[in-house]
Order: C-alpha cells, then structure tokens, then sequence
C-alpha cells in the first residue's frame, strides 16, 4: 500500500473552475478504491462547497505565519482532504484565481507559494500529522513550487508533476523570489527563471521525478514549439521521464443506461430507444421533431482553442445541408453573437443556449446524433468520450487526447470493429465540412452508423483504467 499527497488547487466538488478539478475530484477517488492511502490538499477557499464535517488538525508555521491545517473528506469517498487554512490569502468570495472582475488576484504568487510550501511541511512529515508519503502527486502550475522546494530536502518523497494544460504557467515578476523567500539554490535558469522572471510550471518540469500529462499525444506535442510555450526544450531534454496518461470519465454520473436527466435511459443493445432523448432536445430547443434529420451539438467554452471560428464559418453552408445543430456554451461575445445571429436566422436548423446547464448537458449528449469537437488543441478533453458512452458520433481534429480517443471510420477501423468517429486533420473550416459530409453519408447506411455506435458505447473509459497506470508509474518510481 502507498501513501499518496494529492496536491491540487482544485477538486471537484469542493471548487470548481475547469477541468483541472474533475480530474482531482475523480482520480484520487479511483487510487483510494485500489486501496492506497491517499489524502489530498488544496486551499480553504470561501468558496468551498463542504458536506462533511471539519475538524482542527494543527497550526504549522512557516515564513513567520501560522497557518492552520483542517481536515475534511471528500463526499461519496474515504478520500482525506486537509484544507490549507490561512484567512487573508484564501478568505475571499469567488474563483481561486481572479476577482469579480477577471483580474488575477494580486498576490497570488504568495498565495500559492505558502501553499506549495504547507504541502511540503506535510510531505516530509513535519507538520505533526505522524504520516509522511512515499509519493506526493502534484497537479498544474499552482503547485508547480512542491518538487522544487522537496528537491532541497535530505530524502523527500518522490513527485509526480502533471499537465493539465500548458498555456498556464504561473509566471510572476522577479520581485516574487524575495517576496516568496525562494532559496537561491533554485533561482537560475536550469531551475526556477524563465526570461528573468518566476516560473511556478518549471519548478514541476524540472524538479519532479517524472512528468506526465493527460494523453500521449498531447505529451508529444508539448515538445514541440507549437505547443510547448517556450518550454519544449525543457520538455524534450526530460522527455525519458514525461509521460501522456488519459483521463478517465465519470462513469457512474455519465451512464445511458442510469441517467436520470434523460428523457428515456437505454444500452448498446436498445439503441433505438435513444430516437426518444433525440425529440427531447428537438422539443427543449423548439426545433421541427424529426427523427430522420441529423442532429449535430457541441457543448463547450466559444474561444478560439475549442475551434469555435471553424464552426462558425461551416454553419452557413451546413444549413443547406439536412441537419439541425444545437449549442450550449459560453465565452468570447463575439462567438456568442455570431452564433445568436445565425439561430435568428435559421430558426427550423440552428438553436443556442448561452451559459452552462448540467442537465442540459447530459440531455444534449444522449440526444445528439454527432457531436462537434474541432479543437485547435485539447490536452486531453471530456465531451468527445462522453458522446461515445451514449452513442453520440464525435467529430474531432486530430489532436491531443481527442487524436487517442477517438478511432476514425475507415474500411478497415469498420472491420476491426473499432471505428468509433470522424477524424479530421487540418484546422481548417474546409477539413471540418468535409468530415461533416462524412457524417451525412455514414448516417445514410443505417447498418454502417448502428456499427460506430457500439464500437463507441463499448469503449472503456473508467477512471479506474488510469487509476491502475498511476499505481504502476508509482511503484516504478
């Protein structure tokens, strides 16, 4: 049995602002069920949503502060969470990392610093807690000062450092190093400086025992400078301990055959009960109910990355196509106000629902027939294995973990019987109508799309397939 400290600025349920905490919430949960000993830590913030109880543990002082550590559990698990208790940093209403006016907080260098520095002080057994762990599992650049700060100690628990998205850095003024009392054993270029200033990801990058991120292609693509950020020299030189591990889903909370949001629950095996999930949204989105017309949706933020331009340029030739496309998201004014243009002006094909509805969402996926993923990168991604669990065909471009998760219709992917979406390469609004053109003509051989359909339901994409990846990097390490 090992005994794991989760580091993460965010877990679901507690907090949520992306991704980044349904991995934290659903990983350590998997690990726990593989019988491990593991305990999570992430900071109080107001914000916390807290079913269980909470308890006093002890005050640790570090740079001259007392700080309180509080424990918790994580709900539905026998998960710990020891909850970093420090008022003026972590006090305040609203999101981890910016104010009510998007602005990052101004003193979030320290804020994550004393963090990283309170989980240190637990992994090293020193803040009276009597556990100390053999693996300490640190997530994106807020806790990138963990493996660093370890690197300095006389026999640390070895780390694990992941990326969830590298466009987030955690890059702060050179002021930050004194201000954060850095030691100057870290300060310089082969450690914690980027361009003279303060990196908070390259303290995970160089310093930890080994890197991985959310699927194998995305760990390629981050050495190379389309994507690396000015660190894929760094990512390259380390790549023999950097390593892609694909997230898993939810699949208690995303189950065709449980799900208590859809209009009718059904399996591989009764896909023509799905037909009744589809009038659900066609009725909800007050488009024509019909059943033979291809319904195509795309749930998700409208910024640049996810390849909302693209679609926006397809949708107008799309329309003289037989098919109806329904969205719900929010992001970039822009986006929402082309796309709202266009629903006015094809009221019987395009619907929109500005902002996010959890129920919704799951209605959408049971629903749709194609669901849209054109993302210009996408570390690892959720909505392209979602759809497959409820036979939704995903068209995807050939990207990070969209490019490992989804298997392309070919001839032979149809007779191996693991065809399972369209794949397009290019990201180009011309590559995604063609593999929307694909899709027309697949769903005209019945036969043919009733095949996709269960190659994609049969995929297994459970937490606990990576949960058991994980153990095996641990025990490796």
């Amino acid at each position: 049995m090992k005994k794991i400290l989760f580091v993460s600025s965010e877990v679901h349920p507690l907090i949520k602002t992306g991704g980044l905490a349904d991995v934290c919430g659903s990983l350590p949960k998997a690990i726990a069920e593989l019988s491990q000993d593991i305990k999570l830590i992430l900071p109080r913030y107001q914000a916390l949503k807290i079913t269980e109880e909470i308890r006093f543990l002890c005050t640790v002082r570090v740079d001259n502060r007392n700080v309180n550590i509080l424990e918790t559990r994580l709900p539905d698990s026998q998960v710990t969470v020891l909850l970093v208790d420090y008022p003026s940093y972590f006090n305040f209403p609203g999101n981890p990392y910016v104010d009510e006016l998007g602005e990052p907080w101004p003193n979030n260098a320290e804020r994550f610093g004393l963090f990283c520095r309170i989980a240190v002080e637990v992994a090293m057994d020193r803040a009276h807690l009597d556990w100390q762990p053999d693996i300490v599992h640190c997530n994106d650049w807020q806790t990138g000062l963990v493996p660093a700060l370890l690197s300095l100690e006389y026999e640390p628990p070895k780390t694990v450092f992941t990326i969830h998205n590298m466009a987030y850095q955690g890059l702060f003024p050179k002021t930050a190093v004194y201000d954060l009392n850095i030691p100057g054993r870290l300060w310089h270029i082969a450690g914690l400086e980027f361009f003279d200033m303060l990196s908070f990801i390259k303290g995970g990058l160089v310093y930890a025992d080994f890197i991985t991120t959310v699927s194998p292609s995305y760990a390629l693509e981050i050495q190379t400078a389309e994507f690396g950020y000015g660190l894929e020299g760094l990512l390259a030189a380390r790549n023999a301990s950097l390593g892609g591990i694909i997230n898993g889903i939810d699949n208690e909370h995303w189950n065709p055959e449980t799900d208590p949001y859809i209009a009718q629950t059904f399996t591989s095996k009764n896909l023509t009960k799905k037909r009744l999930n589809k009038t659900q949204v066609q009725e909800y989105f007050a488009l024509p109910v019909n059943e033979k017309i291809l319904l195509f949706s795309l749930i998700g933020r409208l910024v640049e990355q996810k390849g909302i331009d693209l679609l926006v340029e397809c949708l107008p030739e799309m329309m003289t196509m037989n098919l109806q496309f329904v969205l719900l998201g929010s992001g970039d004014k822009a986006y929402e106000k082309q796309l709202q243009a266009l629903a006015k002006q094809y009221p019987e094909q395009i619907a929109i629902k500005l902002g996010y509805d959890e129920a919704l969402a799951h209605v959408i996926e049971a629903g749709s027939d194609v669901f849209l993923m054109p993302s210009k990168f996408e570390p690892c991604g959720l909505n392209q294995m979602y759809s497959q669990r409820y036979g939704t065909i995903p068209i995807v471009r050939k990207t990070g973990g969209l490019a490992d998760t989804v298997t392309d219709t070919l001839p032979e992917t149809l007779a191996l019987g693991t065809a399972s979406g369209l794949v397009f390469t290019e990201a180009s609004a011309g590559a995604l109508l063609e593999a929307i053109k694909r899709a027309l003509i697949l769903y005209s051989v019945p036969s043919t799309w009733k095949k996709m359909q269960v190659n994609a339901m049969s995929k297994d994409f459970s937490w606990q397939r990576s949960a058991e990846q994980y153990l095996a990097l641990y025990d490796n390490l």
